[in-house]
């Protein structure tokens, strides 16, 4: 009788390789998920790193889920370190400003982007959860840990701001009015933010 032959499967769970190969391959579109919810650069470098580092120490992951993880486990680490909670103001920040190293990467670039950043941070958090990366208003009420009718009125509030200041940047500009809003497509294509190298090192 022939000896029997053990086949090997491959793995169905993504491996520390593969966590590294998606943070190196997504750098740029993950680090700007970091910068747009951060809205600094310093912590998103910080959050793109903690998030590599809870992707690959963290529980068995299905493959084909892997890219969806490394994201959230970005949303995860930013969400600890900023600690968004629920306002009741106009959604900008008063306070907020976009810094010397910001400002020369946004410099000719979206200024939807630059409009972003300066939410308040709990509407920024919202924004970015439900529109852009498309979690439902549960889920980003668990994660934020507040009601849903708060991540209801803080979108609300994001959007008529988000409204507002592109109205105004857009006023007199070439073209003025035949961009819209961000997009998920433009959000994963129009602005590649610089890495620093020990990032790319580190994945």
């Amino acid at each position: 009788m022939p000896e029997a032959k053990h086949i090997t499967r491959p793995s169905q769970y993504a491996t520390t390789t593969d966590f590294c190969r998606i943070f190196q391959e997504d750098m740029n579109d993950l680090f700007l998920l970091s910068f747009l919810l951060t809205a600094d650069r310093a912590k998103a470098e910080q959050c793109f790193v903690s998030g590599l580092e809870d992707s690959v120490q963290g529980n068995h992951v299905f493959k084909e889920w892997a890219r969806s993880w490394a994201r959230r486990a970005i949303i995860q680490n930013a969400v600890r370190m900023i600690n968004p909670r629920p306002t009741e103001g106009r959604g900008y920040s008063s306070s907020a400003s976009v810094n010397g190293n910001e400002t020369t990467v946004l410099a000719g670039q979206q200024m939807e982007i630059a409009a972003v950043v300066r939410f308040e941070p709990f509407e920024r958090f919202v924004y970015v959860m439900t529109l852009l990366e498309h979690y439902s208003d549960q889920e980003c009420s668990v994660l934020l840990g507040c009601a849903r009718r708060d991540v209801l009125a803080a979108r609300t509030r994001a959007l008529q701001q988000l409204g507002s200041a592109l109205e105004v940047q857009y006023q007199g500009a070439p073209n003025a009015g035949s961009e819209g809003p961000v997009t998920r497509d433009r959000y994963h294509s129009v602005l590649e933010l610089p890495v620093a190298p020990r990032l790319a090192t580190s994945a």
